[in-house]
């Protein structure tokens, strides 16, 4: 299979590769000498985790020391869990330990939990060095491991803390994703499923008509899949870069809810993409009633939602608690919370909801998942 070359450039930022394709984890390391993002002879700290280590993290230094690159390596345990401050503070440790400076370089092996830490600690250590995103997981080829967002979670709610920074080279190898269960893959397809509702009608019924075998792991679509997703947000973040002209808010689509969903739930509950497809039902319920979108939209997308294995969660929890735990989403603005809502395929607004709407709304939701 060929390889897809897609150059991110943000305005002030060094541009930077994603390559996909299978087996471009093999040439890790000669593309990273290649591009000049470390020279011969360089530092390199491969940050993985528990679940990822047994099954590449030998092919990744294989390649990285290939390259002349000298190389060392730090798991963490998997899960959400190790996405926190202390974490970050024992990674912190090991690199001063290794006696690692400026120059070295972060590789982050893994899926989103391993791109956000590893990333949030390579622009905080010594004030910043790079790091390259090796995402693993399909959730993380089409999302996190682009656009430069890093994160640790607080006992207050996800991502809290963080910052942006952009890497050096995305290494998209589609071969490492035969090794993802049901539940992972389903994670990613609700963020491909939410990147074509607000891209266009071109990438939407691509999707619709591609469901089948988006489901069935059918390598041509899925490579084409992850290719349209990396496009759709380069151009997004390249556009708004940190999240300061409204312009990226758009990607939060389905995440207000999903983000309380996954905390109140228990994060591990639901994967992240699951969360998202049900906070996607709840926004297009919610657009309807602020912004008239029509009910048949919401069918269109549900529909799709369905044929991608997404269907509803069976979940609730009493409104105040969702309603309080959505108050503590970075979203909040004057103590009001904003939606992104979608009126039709590529046609968004961000929209503050005042809290009757909002419970209304809460109530209306969970009443018809109790019909169906």
């Amino acid at each position: 299979m060929s390889t897809t070359r897609i150059v991110v450039q943000i305005p002030d930022e060094e541009r930077y590769d994603v390559r996909i394709g299978d087996g471009v984890l093999e040439r890790l390391g000669a593309t990273i000498v290649e591009e000049g993002i470390l020279k011969l002879g360089g530092r390199v700290l491969v940050i993985t985790d528990s679940n990822v280590a047994p099954l590449y993290l030998a092919r990744a230094k294989a390649s990285l020391k290939g390259a002349g690159l000298i190389v060392d390596d730090i798991t963490i345990p998997a899960g959400e869990a190790s996405k926190c401050l202390s974490i970050a503070g024992e990674i912190w440790e090991a690199m001063a330990a290794l006696g690692l400076g400026r120059d070295c370089l972060v590789v982050a092996l893994g899926g989103g939990v391993i791109g956000d830490i590893a990333g949030f600690v390579a622009s905080t250590y010594m004030r910043g060095v790079s790091v390259v995103q090796v995402p693993t997981t399909l959730l993380s080829m089409v999302d996190s491991s682009v656009g430069g967002k890093t994160g640790v979670n607080l006992i207050a709610g996800k991502n809290l803390v963080g910052t942006f920074c952009q890497p050096s080279y995305v290494c998209a190898s589609t071969d490492v994703l035969s090794t993802l269960d049901e539940r992972e893959w389903r994670c990613g397809l609700g963020e491909i499923a939410k990147s074509a509702v607000l891209d266009s009608d071109e990438f939407f019924f691509w999707l619709l008509d591609s469901s089948s075998c988006m489901v069935e792991r059918k390598q041509e679509q899925v490579a084409e899949a992850v290719s349209r997703c990396v496009v759709f947000k380069a151009n997004v973040v390249a556009q708004d870069a940190t999240e300061s002209h409204g312009i990226r808010e758009c990607l939060n689509f389905g995440h207000t809810l999903a983000h309380a969903i996954e905390k109140l739930s228990g994060y591990g509950t639901f994967s992240h993409g699951e969360a998202v497809a049900e906070g996607m039902r709840f926004a297009l319920l919610l657009s309807e009633r602020m912004i008239g979108a029509e009910a048949a939209f919401t069918e269109t997308v549900c529909g799709l939602l369905d044929s991608l294995g997404l269907f509803p969660l069976d979940w609730n929890a009493p409104i105040d608690e969702i309603v309080d735990c959505m108050k503590g989403d970075k979203k909040v603005r004057a103590g009001a919370l904003r939606f992104v809502l979608m009126d039709d395929v590529a046609s968004w607004q961000l929209v503050q909801v005042p809290d009757e709407i909002l419970r209304e709304a809460l109530e209306e939701y969970f009443e018809g998942k109790k019909e169906a």
